[in-house]
This record gives structure tokens, C-alpha cells and sequence, in this order.
């Protein structure tokens, strides 16, 4: 190609990973990130014992879908939900449910973050650096997502704090035929609207078109007057 256009954007959205070392060779085991977790596969952790992590909304339902699944199914599974603070990030009513299997003893509940896990236990530490073991067969972990740039960030393409810089004449990269719009790039300046990368795309393409198409006159055409665009458009 002569030349390439990078518009990833912040990069790809992932789910945040549980920061125990040694950890990732239980993930797609006995460790499971939300929202790889879909709604109708909980059925397979009936009369388990399963750790849920997290605070928000999407850990507070994990919860209590697993709760009510082992009342429903009654095969002495065991629910408990770690979180690093006695506090939530989920609508009220979400919190007033778990709050009550809470207060029953229908679910476990631990003040703390995870340090280690093998395989029947989680260790989870507290504030205070009590120790807490919980029986688990899986854990499933609700931490939200954050970006991340991929194959994009072994391109050597100079990156600063995670973004290309580009000029703001033709918004090309230090590689030669390399263009990036949108908020992979940065320069002097730079705001993160559409209609910012609107403005980087067209000038970015102005600058390709001039080396796809060497010595060219590129004509400039308007839809408001153009019948070659009125055409194509099948307008007017």
C-alpha cells in the first residue's frame, strides 16, 4: 500500500484484570471477566462455591444472579462478593438487595482486595492486613474496562503518552505515507471532538491523494454545484 491510515481511536476496550501475580493461567478457567460471562451461562456454576469482585452494577447483578441461583437450584453453592471499600457504585435498590441477602447470610461479603488464588482458595487481604481465605471454584471479576492500543503500540511509531504525532498539515506520521486522525494522534493544540477528526480525515486524505497520485490535480467539488456529485449522490 502506498500509503496506511491508523484511526483506532484510544485503542480497545478490554475488561481491567485482577492484579494478583500468577493469575492469568486461571483466566477462561476458574477466573472470569464480566462481560465475558454471559447472563446465560451462570447455570453451569450451580452448587459451586464462586467469588464475585467489584463494586459497580454489573458486580452487584453477578452477585445476586448467582445467589438466586444456587436458592433456585438448591445444590449448597456458596456466593460471596470481595470489594476493596463498604461502599458501591450501583442504583439504589441494586444495593438495598444486596444489602439484605447480605443481612440474611443468603451471600458472603469481604472488605478487601485479592492476593492470591489456587486452586480451591482466594486470598484476600484486608486494610488492615488480616487475611481472609474464601473457598472458591471460580472467581468472577466485574472491574470495569480500559483502553488498549493492541499490535498499534509495536509499530514503532514514536508514541507519546499512547498517541501518534502527526503534523497539522496533512496529519501524516514520522513514517513516510502513514496518517493517523482521530484520538490516536496528537499535536499542538489537539481536541478530542468529532468534529475535529471530521477536519483531520479530509486533510489527511489531501495529503495521501498527493502521493497515491503523484503530479495529479485533485479537483475540489462541492454538492451544492457539482452534477457529477449529483449523480453520484442520485440527487437533484
Amino acid at each position: 500500500a502506498k500509503t496506511v491510515f491508523i484511526a483506532g481511536g484510544v485503542g480497545a476496550f478490554v475488561p481491567r484484570r485482577v492484579a494478583v501475580e500468577g493469575i492469568s493461567r486461571f483466566e477462561g478457567t476458574r477466573l472470569l471477566y464480566h462481560p465475558d460471562l454471559h447472563p446465560d451461562a451462570i447455570e453451569r456454576f450451580a452448587g459451586q462455591a464462586i467469588v464475585v469482585q467489584g463494586g459497580d452494577e454489573a458486580a452487584l447483578q453477578t452477585a445476586l444472579a448467582l445467589s438466586a441461583l444456587e436458592r433456585r437450584t438448591g445444590r449448597g453453592g456458596k456466593v460471596a462478593l470481595v470489594h476493596r471499600r463498604d461502599g458501591f457504585q450501583a442504583a439504589p435498590e441494586t444495593v438495598a438487595k444486596l444489602r439484605e441477602e447480605i443481612d440474611a447470610g443468603d451471600m458472603g461479603f469481604v472488605v478487601g482486595q485479592p492476593t492470591a488464588l489456587d486452586e480451591t482458595t482466594l486470598q484476600v487481604t484486608r486494610s488492615d492486613e488480616s487475611v481472609v481465605n474464601l473457598p472458591v471454584d471460580a472467581l468472577v471479576a466485574c472491574l470495569g474496562i480500559s483502553p488498549r492500543l493492541g499490535p498499534i503500540a509495536d509499530w514503532g511509531l514514536d508514541l507519546q503518552r499512547k498517541q501518534v504525532p502527526v503534523d497539522t498539515q496533512k496529519f501524516e506520521t514520522r513514517e513516510p505515507g502513514v496518517f493517523a486522525v482521530g484520538d490516536i494522534n496528537t499535536y499542538p493544540g489537539k481536541k478530542k471532538l468529532i468534529v475535529c477528526g471530521f477536519h483531520e480525515a479530509t486533510l489527511a486524505a489531501w495529503g495521501a491523494a498527493a502521493l497515491v497520485f503523484p503530479g495529479e490535480a485533485i479537483p475540489l467539488q462541492y454538492t451544492t454545484t457539482s452534477t457529477r456529485l449529483h449523480a453520484l449522490l442520485k440527487v437533484g
